[in-house]
């Protein structure tokens, strides 16, 4: 499996605080059995038109990426820790051109909306990345605050170019209830690219937990193309395949009620 929305660089947002807390992050993907891993520092994107607070910043990157990437190859041979950005899309039209600030160089960038809420001009400023070419994918949809009442918006979304990546611990309710409904919903209509973990580095890693709770609902295929079809293929620079709606019609109402199985 490969995640690519984490938090592992050590003191440069609010992740990981230090290579130690870096050493346990990569040290829970390898005990989940996820093998590939883009970490992704948080990033405003007006910060890119100022370069007196972009450069320390970046350098402050480049250190605290040589430190973690040091740590892996050191004792994580097995894994492969590529990087890139979580970029806070608090301008319309930001210069993505650095490759650091992709997800592994590629075409992909991770993109997030401020104040964990939906501004109201989403849309064209998704299409203004797309346009420059590059290929948002919108990080944890189901946990903006407006979302519950703007589950077609995903949809516009999507035909505006955006692909969509849902927090793998929103199906079992890390995020809270609202959260974890939306996170189902977005899966029966079909509307999701990828599930990552935005793991921070601290407390316990539910990419297990979440993959077992997608499987219980019927969906062993949804889960291959979320969590290792789709991602392999972004590190490849290519578009995911679409994810089949996730039709758990058919599992019984038992199973649906046990604990962590979803809403």
């Amino acid at each position: 499996m490969l995640d690519f929305h984490n938090h592992l660089m050590p003191g440069v947002d609010d992740g990981a605080a230090t290579l130690e807390e870096s050493r346990v992050g990569l040290a829970a993907f390898r005990a989940e059995r996820v093998v590939d891993v883009i970490t992704t520092p948080h990033l405003r994107a007006s910060m890119i038109d100022h370069p007196h607070e972009l450069d320390p910043f970046l350098a402050a990157m480049e250190e605290a990426w040589s430190a973690l990437k040091g740590l892996a190859t050191e004792e994580f041979p097995e894994m492969s820790v590529e990087r890139g950005m979580e970029v806070m899309l608090d301008i319309p039209a930001p210069d993505l051109s650095d490759r650091r600030v992709r997800l592994a160089g590629t075409s992909f960038v991770l993109i997030e909306f401020p104040f964990m809420s939906i501004p109201p001009h989403s849309v064209p400023a998704l299409r203004n990345v797309v346009e420059r070419g590059w290929v948002p994918v919108v990080a944890h949809p189901e946990r903006y605050r407006n979302m519950a009442a703007n589950h077609d918006l995903v949809e516009h979304w999507r035909e505006a170019g955006a692909r969509i990546q849902v927090n793998s611990g929103s199906l079992i309710g890390q995020y809270g209830t609202a959260a974890r409904t939306i996170a189902w919903e977005l899966l029966r209509r079909g509307c999701v690219d990828y599930m990552s973990s935005d793991y921070h580095s601290r407390g316990k890693l539910l990419v297990t937990d979440a993959a077992a709770a997608l499987e219980k609902r019927g969906g062993s295929s949804q889960l291959h193309a979320l969590m290792t079809e789709n991602p392999e293929r972004l590190l490849r620079n290519e578009m995911p395949i679409p994810v089949e709606p996730l039709d758990d019609e058919a599992v019984p109402v038992w199973k649906k009620l046990l604990p962590w199985s979803g809403d």
